[in-house]
């Protein structure tokens, strides 16, 4: 059986992906839930991962770290992983790499903490830029291939990819528009995403750093997290 490598749920969007991925399309695995805090010592977790972040994927004596690099080695077995059509598995694959590598204003300014609602003290324009890139898209997918998920009638990698950015637009209070607002209230309502979400409440360890990025640019106006 796979082993599944992951952060604490509350603060790793990274983590989230190929976790959701994996809950919501019955891939059998072990969670592995290691705590990433300031104190953790990074050569302990390069015991499991090269890189020493998370997550990472062990099958047998293989190790897939990056979370991209995990859901195309699953695709690799699982042919539910990507859609059937090629021409909506080609914009899936794209949209699933611009949210891995794009989005840099949305990562800074809105760093993912689930359990917390946050009212920005600001949204200058490469904030309002990346947020309405991500409406345009969302509505793509849904518009040219039905819905209700981005690449059609099934649940893919690409939308496990924006998942943890449901719970971004949620915790700052963004604006999801059009068919992408019904999309965003259908993705956070899947069993495998709210499970992820009910286990980041749970969770009563803190990441000062990651807090403290998150009080630099807005107020925490709800907690809900345990403790």
């Amino acid at each position: 059986m796979y082993k599944l490598y992951i952060a604490n749920k509350n603060y790793s969007s990274w983590s989230c992906r190929p976790w959701v991925l994996m809950r919501e399309l019955n891939i059998p695995f072990e969670e592995q839930l290691v705590q990433y805090l300031e104190e953790s010592n990074w050569e302990n977790f390069r015991r499991f991962s090269p890189s020493g972040r998370m997550p990472a994927l062990h099958d047998g004596a293989t190790i897939i770290w990056d979370s991209l690099a995990i859901v195309e080695y699953l695709a690799e077995r699982h042919q539910i992983v990507w859609p059937e059509d090629r021409a909506a598995r080609a914009w899936a694959r794209c949209a699933t790499a611009e949210m891995h590598s794009s989005f840099s204003a949305l990562r800074t300014r809105c760093s993912y903490s689930a359990g917390i609602r946050v009212k920005l003290k600001e949204t200058p324009d490469e904030l309002l830029r990346d947020v309405r890139r991500l409406n345009e898209l969302w509505n793509e997918g849904l518009d040219r291939f039905g819905g209700p998920f981005l690449a059609g009638g099934k649940f893919s990698a690409v939308d496990a990819f924006y998942a943890p950015v449901m719970f971004r637009f949620q915790t700052y209070g963004l604006k999801a528009e059009g068919r992408a607002a019904a999309y965003m209230a259908h993705i956070l309502a899947l069993p495998s995403v709210r499970s992820w979400y009910e286990g980041g409440l749970k969770e009563i360890w803190r990441e000062k750093s990651h807090d403290d990025e998150i009080a630099s640019y807005g107020m925490v106006i709800e907690d809900l997290r345990a403790g």
